[in-house]
């Protein structure tokens, strides 16, 4: 596939509504870390989850609270 067809199929996607819930691989890219990290924070609490079926799933604002919630961790010690 070319660049040019690869724009044409992202800008498709463009229209579509923005997820509400991620999976942990796609909360993982939104943060810039590993699958692996993105489950130890969600074991320990830190990242917010839920189960849908038998799924793990992040909502999808889960990524901006965690990073605002390690902002200010950061700026009161």
């Amino acid at each position: 596939m070319s660049i040019t067809n690869l724009d044409t199929a992202r800008s498709v996607k463009v229209n579509r509504p923005a997820p509400v819930l991620l999976t942990v691989e796609e909360a993982a890219v939104c943060l810039r870390i590993g699958r692996t990290t993105c489950f130890a924070l969600i074991r320990t609490g830190e990242l917010e989850s839920l189960m849908v079926g038998g799924l793990r799933r992040v909502p999808a604002d889960a990524p901006a609270a965690y990073l605002a919630r390690r902002r200010a961790e950061r700026q009161a010690a």
